[in-house]
């Protein structure tokens, strides 16, 4: 695997059963350790429609010999640094109360438990972050369509109080996610929203990517709502002039 390429569930799975391997190497048999898979993983662990990563937000729970075990991995496959990391907990989306609201995924070498998130924890999580530009508003979609599928639909009211636990209120939500929220749950078709959602999120990227390119160090995490949305307007202006 090189540097550019994705993590899918299959390699997922093989380099968590390796890291597990590694651990156990290194830290014995006897103390055992827990990741909590959050984002990107997480669907990709629980779900078919989505198919790639590029990196693994994590929960890690394990003695400092865990780095070191994530590291040897990296090295051995070739993997990017901080493929596994806990870069997440630094974000708005994050909560402490997360633990509480994992689930059991997989064990492997009888020393590592991979827990990953409930669904409608999965969904405030995503809301929490908002971003137009990544996976997050058609992960929503794509976890109600899959719950959906599976005749088992997951309830406005379980999402709120899904974020009420994680952040104390749904009220801590942006007002843009809640609003995106009440589309999605509005829609007559899941399945042709999730694809919608998806296009719009890779066109944004690729807008930012461009902007990016040109206006150097200028986009931040505090900006990119504005500048995405600048962009828009001039596009929405542009096709204007051109009919």
């Amino acid at each position: 695997m090189s540097v550019n390429e994705p993590f899918t569930k299959d390699n997922l799975d093989l380099f968590l059963k390796e890291l597990a391997k590694e651990f156990r190497r290194l830290n014995g048999k006897e103390i055992p350790a827990e990741i909590i898979l959050i984002g990107g993983a997480s669907v990709l662990a629980n779900y078919g429609f989505r198919d790639m990563t590029y990196d693994i937000d994590a929960v890690i729970m394990a003695s400092s010999v865990m780095k070191e075990a994530i590291n040897r991995i990296g090295d051995k496959f070739g993997l990017p640094n901080g493929w596994l990391n806990t870069d997440f907990n630094r974000t708005n989306s994050f909560s402490p109360k997360l633990i509480e609201f994992s689930k059991y995924y997989k064990k492997f070498s009888n020393v590592l438990t991979i827990r990953t998130i409930a669904a409608e924890y999965l969904i405030a999580m995503k809301l929490m972050s908002g971003r137009k530009y990544k996976n997050d508003i058609s992960d929503i979609a794509g976890i109600l369509l899959e719950h959906e599928k599976r005749e088992k639909p997951i309830t406005r009211d379980q999402i709120r109080l899904a974020c009420t636990n994680l952040y104390g209120s749904f009220d801590r939500i942006p007002r843009d996610s809640a609003s995106i929220l009440e589309d999605i749950l509005a829609s007559s078709s899941l399945e042709n929203l999730y694809r919608q959602l998806r296009e719009e999120e890779k066109e944004n990227m690729e807008e930012l990517i461009e902007f990016e390119e040109k206006h150097p160090g200028e986009t931040t995490g505090e900006n990119v709502d504005t500048i995405l949305k600048i962009l828009q307007a001039k596009k929405n202006e542009q096709e204007k002039d051109q009919r």
